[in-house]
């Protein structure tokens, strides 16, 4: 409806004029006053008070009152009994029954003081089944709360004991089919413990003339059994060998490598990839000698793939290239004329090793630079590069075991290895484990820790066993698989004289503490103190360890000083 209206408004019988009338918008629900219906066309019309704007009341600057709000709400109520002639009497010539009447006698009367005592004890009997329900609930919860912590430790030492059986049984694996430097390390360390106990028997029980021959039967055993070490050591390294080149290409030595995109982390956590020039001919190069690697395919299709190494290599004229431009042309004759499959093994080997050169040449794989142990400058072999005095190889800088308290380069790993096998036989596997756990742990802290990567294998060796005895400071556990090397103190970063061993489930408890004099008694501290002590005067003759043993010692007496 528009804002102004025109109505034509009849003033005589002859004349009309037009009124101009403003609408008014209201802004409220406007009650109904009253009005009515045309009972044939169902219109409801309005009085004039409920079309119109109510007049405001003028403000006199006086606050009003209704009356309902001055005075008190009156109620008349009629008391009446309900039958008029109960107050009638029986008397002569007149029954008024008494059938419907009721024998109304006082009860005990009780004072205010029996009536709260009468609450108080209902009260208290509320209290008592509210406890007792409450009391109920709470042992049900304990009895709850015990039965899943049950559950949850007899899960749990079922899962350590699958854990022990299962590294028993991947240790007797090893044994059984040795395959690393690890596993012949175990192999040479149980074999020396069985020699020491068939000594130490032989040399309690026999005398003389037997105790010769059997002492000389037990060195032909060992013999043997060295032999039978070194057999499998040859077995497996020539499967370690085929097992290395055959990875070198195609999972992650060189050639997977050489083939990833450039990956990097983006600040929500997305990882980005990107394929460069050099990474695409890496993919290049895998297909193709994954095509030529494979057997048992048509002549057909060894055929183009023969073409299309051609044409890749073809691309770099030298030697190499021209040596298998000429084995492929030899192979595609050959299977021309019918040849047997059998028969050009032996070339397809040539060809396949021929291109694995190929593809170590950074100027025909740029992206093979980065990743080869020897490097194609010759100026860079001059750095980093010692002579063993035992093998009598110059060898990297990476082959050269270097403990914390070694003045001089001495003999590389294989030296070091082949004199242990030979005379002392120890095996460092469970010793590389605590060391690696140790290290892992403490990148985790943050806190820029660097004592823990210049302790070596024979350091960690001598502080176990020397310092520590090779058992839980707490519970004295002498399984090495279940002991971990943690910070004494967490608010320092980790040393030899501020480490404790313990186990797992002791270690992740003591690193939960917050005041070691209060979780810990006098005595069990003090025997810690000492072994701190007797760790740094053995660490103290490294000149490494100089550094860091001066700047303990002065934060030390700051703190004693404060």
């Amino acid at each position: 409806m528009p804002d102004v209206i025109t109505v034509r408004v009849q003033t005589d019988s002859d004349s009309f004029q037009e009124v101009v009338v403003q609408i008014e918008r209201r802004t409220y629900n406007k009650p109904f006053l009253g009005g009515f219906r045309n009972m044939s066309t169902g219109v409801e019309f309005h009085n004039a008070g409920s079309q119109t704007k109510p007049k405001k009341r003028p403000d006199k600057g006086i606050q009003l009152f209704c009356k309902e709000t001055q005075t008190v709400v009156e109620k008349n109520k009629q008391q009446q009994t309900r039958n008029t002639t109960s107050t009638q009497m029986t008397k002569i010539g007149l029954y008024v029954s008494n059938m419907t009447d009721k024998l109304i006698t006082p009860g005990k009367y009780f004072t205010a003081e029996e009536y709260h005592k009468r609450r108080l004890e209902a009260v208290i009997v509320l209290q008592k089944y509210f406890r007792r329900w409450h009391a109920i609930n709470l042992v049900r919860n304990l009895m709850e709360e015990k039965r899943l912590r049950l559950a949850r430790e007899a899960q749990e030492e079922l899962q350590k004991k699958r854990e022990k059986e299962e590294k028993l049984r991947r240790e007797y694996e090893k044994k059984l089919n040795p395959k690393t430097k690890e596993d012949f390390e175990l192999l040479y360390h149980d074999l020396e413990l069985w020699m020491q106990e068939e000594t130490e028997r032989i040399n309690r029980t026999l005398t003389g003339a037997e105790r010769k021959a059997a002492l000389c039967a037990l060195l032909e055993e060992e013999t043997e059994l060295i032999a039978c070490i070194g057999m499998h050591k040859l077995n497996a390294n020539v499967e370690n060998q085929q097992k290395a080149i055959l990875q070198l290409l195609q999972f992650y030595k060189l050639f997977l490598k050489c083939a990833q995109p450039r990956r990097w982390k983006a600040f929500d956590g997305k990882i980005t990839e990107m394929d460069t020039q050099n990474t695409l001919r890496g993919k290049e190069l895998l297909e193709i000698y994954r095509s030529i690697s494979t057997k048992d395919i048509p002549k057909d299709e060894r055929t183009s793939v023969l073409l299309t190494l051609k044409c890749t290599v073809k691309e770099h004229e030298c030697k190499l290239t021209q040596e298998i431009v000429a084995l492929i042309d030899r192979e595609v004759d050959l299977m021309s004329r019918e040849v047997k499959e059998c028969n050009l093994e032996g070339l397809r080997k040539r060809i396949c090793t021929l291109f694995l050169q190929y593809i170590k040449i950074p100027e025909f794989n740029p992206e093979v630079a980065g990743l080869l142990k020897v490097p194609q400058d010759p100026l860079k072999l001059y750095k980093n590069v010692y002579f063993c005095h035992s093998c009598e190889n110059y060898l990297p800088s990476t082959e050269f075991p270097i403990p914390a308290n070694s003045r001089t380069i001495g003999r590389c790993r294989s030296c070091h290895q082949l004199d242990n096998e030979a005379r002392k036989r120890e095996a460092y596997f469970k010793y590389r484990l605590i060391l690696e756990n140790l290290r892992k742990s403490e990148v985790d802290y943050q806190d820029d820790t660097k004592i823990v990567f210049l302790v070596q294998l024979p350091d960690m060796q001598y502080l176990i066993e020397n310092i520590w005895n090779s058992q839980s400071a707490l519970s004295a556990c002498s399984d090495l698989y279940e002991l971990v090397m943690v910070r004494w103190d967490k608010q320092h970063e980790w040393s030899p004289w501020n480490t404790i061993l313990l186990t797992k489930e002791e270690a992740d408890a003591h690193l939960k503490l917050c005041n070691l004099q209060k979780a810990y008694e006098a005595p069990f501290i003090y025997k810690i103190k000492q072994k701190h002590i007797r760790a740094k005067n053995y660490f103290a003759e490294f000149p490494a360890m100089s550094s860091f043993l001066r700047s303990t010692n002065n934060q030390a007496n700051a703190n004693s000083y404060k």
